[in-house]
């Protein structure tokens, strides 16, 4: 057996986890929350924008907000005692027990009612008297420019060329060396709130949010969201935290979805593997979209089919396999060498050059969720069954090339497995399409397409000596992509070489039977991906093989894995890409809107197989 290597880089610097980070957001960008309530992380006034404060991949000097029990000067910030999300809200409650008493912060961002963005930090004293600090030390540009800081009727301002951010606050506050400093004492019952809002510098000044009533409105806004959930099987709690995350990457203007907030945290400590990943994917907004769809959410799909309309325009030929919120194709990829990166993990990249990458597999994860919106009832549309005609013409016309993969490697094309398959699967549902009287197609050319490309992939994908697919044509690695196999209905899921795949690729890429690495990495030297160095095991792999022994018959060790799995989430319930089995921690950038769907579409599989008795139990 053929293991990964473990990933043995030392980081140069120590600091928080990852996952010592909760996500607080307003559905058009994002702040991380670390456990010693710093904000580390806000890139304003979009997922996309440049940071104002970038300590997560850097130091204090390059921006960060911090409310907490204050401290002698040079010792460290306390972690909260504890923390939770209030109820199924976005709203962090964290807190301290101190010499004096408890206290607790609330941490929220309101959805945007006719405002900017804010962030509101509501100080609740729960017991006793507690002497608190807040630091506010704003650096725009991803912690690069210093602003002007003043005074203005009481507000706090502090402007760089076009951004302006203002704090408000009841208790009186200095400013020294660029930094915002509020020195304060909460007792039982009493509560100090600050506001920070940002806009245009030219703008006249915004209105002194109310904290209080941003508060009430944010715990009903995300209530109501959450109460439409449809999902009432075993876990409930982890999956609608999933769901809730999910909705939280959405771009709520334009129906984008963004693959995480966060640019360059590592997949290895240390290493290189660090992407910006704050642009909409097609593949991962499409199966974002298929996880809200399958647990109740409609709204989302229609706005991310309006936004794939846009985006795509007339051309759907011309893809793309990602684009930035609002439809742009431009996203070049660029180092920002000021900052050193999370724990040392530099360079730290802004844009992504994958963009101009081939995937062939991502016209059949678009019209797969298109024809599940279908199913589900959402209304059709001439436009959206123009797009998938163009989309399985797309495929027609390419399916014979080799490409990048689904893992975007930047070692040279191959003839991809996944790829190939996922071509058969958008032919194969416009075939169902047809077939069901929804779209107009010549349908016996349809079908021998789809015959032509699952010929060619048994013949040259499959390798019967070891009863396995492969990763490419030729090659004999494997990928934990195979897993899907089973899912996609290429192959009936009893099908021996479906049990044959999942079997060899559980024992190649999981050495313990958990974890599952996307494909084998070369340490130091480069590897079939163009890159040196290891990567964590990506855990939507291993939610792919809950759902692989799932549907090949083995449901007992399906639900062992998934409860596994879920005890690998952070505090909060949430997951970064990746996960460090050497370190014993996430990695890779967070929340990933990839590993939250797993959780969540593993769940819905898990419970609708157990409900339906659907396949019977296969021994391992």
């Amino acid at each position: 057996m053929t293991t990964p290597p473990p990933l043995t880089t030392t980081p140069a610097v120590r600091g928080p986890l990852i996952e010592d980070y909760g996500l607080i957001g307003d559905l058009q960008t994002a702040a991380l929350v670390c456990r010693d309530g710093s904000v580390d992380w806000l890139c304003l006034p979009r997922f996309d924008a440049a940071a104002v404060f970038a300590e997560l991949l850097g130091t204090d000097e390059h921006g960060f907000w911090r409310i907490g029990p204050a401290v002698p000067d040079g010792a460290p910030a306390p972690y909260a005692d504890r923390r939770r999300y209030r109820g199924d809200s976005l709203i962090i409650e964290s807190e301290w027990d101190t010499g004096t008493g408890t206290v607790r912060v609330l941490d929220l961002m309101p959805p945007r009612d006719g405002h900017g963005p804010q962030v509101i930090r509501i100080v609740e004293g729960v017991t006793g008297a507690v002497e608190m600090t807040s630091t506010l030390v704003p650096r725009f540009g991803y912690g690069r420019r210093l602003p002007w800081i003043y005074d203005e009727a009481g507000r706090t301002v502090a402007v760089s060329g076009p951004d302006a951010l203002w704090l408000d606050t009841s208790v009186q506050g200095e400013e020294k060396d660029g930094a915002v400093h509020h020195h304060f004492t909460v007792t039982a019952g009493a509560w100090v709130a600050f506001a920070l809002s940002w806009q245009p510098s030219h703008d006249p000044a915004p209105e002194v949010p109310d904290a209080e009533a941003a508060l009430t409105q944010t715990a009903a806004f995300w209530e109501a969201w959450a109460g439409q959930l449809v999902y009432d099987g075993p876990h409930r709690d982890p999956v609608v935290r999933s769901l809730i995350t999910l909705k939280a990457l959405t771009h709520a203007p334009t129906g984008g979805i963004v693959a995480a907030p966060t640019t360059s945290l590592p997949e290895e400590l240390g290493g290189v593997r660090n992407w910006d990943y704050r642009f909409v994917w097609l593949r991962d907004a499409a199966a974002t979209l298929s996880a809200l769809l399958r647990t109740g959410c409609r709204d989302e799909a229609v706005a991310w089919r309006r936004w794939l309309l846009r985006t795509l325009g007339g051309d759907p030929h011309n893809l793309q396999i990602m684009y930035r919120l609002d439809g742009r194709r431009e996203m070049p990829e660029r180092e920002l060498g000021w900052l050193p990166g999370y724990e040392g993990s530099g360079p730290v990249r802004v844009g992504n050059g994958a963009v101009d990458q081939l995937q062939l597999d991502v016209p059949g994860e678009v019209v797969e969720t298109l024809a599940l919106a279908h199913e589900f009832g959402i209304a059709r549309c001439e436009s959206t069954e123009r797009m998938i005609l163009a989309l399985v013409d797309y495929v027609r016309r390419n399916w014979r090339e080799a490409d990048d993969g689904v893992w975007e490697v930047r070692g040279g094309r191959r003839h991809f497995t996944h790829s190939k398959i996922m071509c058969w699967v958008a032919v194969d549902r416009v075939v169902r399409l047809v077939e069901q009287g929804v779209l107009d197609a010549d349908l016996q050319a349809l079908v021998d397409l789809r015959e032509e490309i699952h010929a060619e992939v048994c013949a040259r994908a499959y390798d019967p000596v070891r009863n396995t697919f492969t990763q490419s044509y030729g090659s004999s690695e494997l990928d934990a992509s195979l897993l899907l196999l089973p899912k996609t209905g290429f192959l009936p899921a009893d099908d021996p070489r479906v049990i044959g795949t999942v079997d060899a690729v559980r024992e190649e890429l999981a050495p313990d039977g958990v974890l599952v690495h996307r494909y084998r990495t070369q340490g130091r030297h480069v590897g079939m991906d163009g890159l040196p160095g290891g990567e964590g095991a990506f855990l939507l792999c291993s939610f792919w093989l809950v759902d692989a022994l799932a549907l090949t018959g083995r449901l007992a060790e399906a639900e062992a894995l998934f409860e596994e799995l879920l005890t690998l989430r952070s505090d909060l319930g949430l997951f970064a890409e990746e996960y460090d089995p050497c370190a014993r921690r996430q990695v890779g950038n967070f929340p990933q809107a990839y590993s939250m769907l797993g959780l969540a579409e593993s769940a819905t599989l898990l419970h609708d197989l157990f409900a339906k008795a659907a396949v019977p139990v296969i021994a391992a």
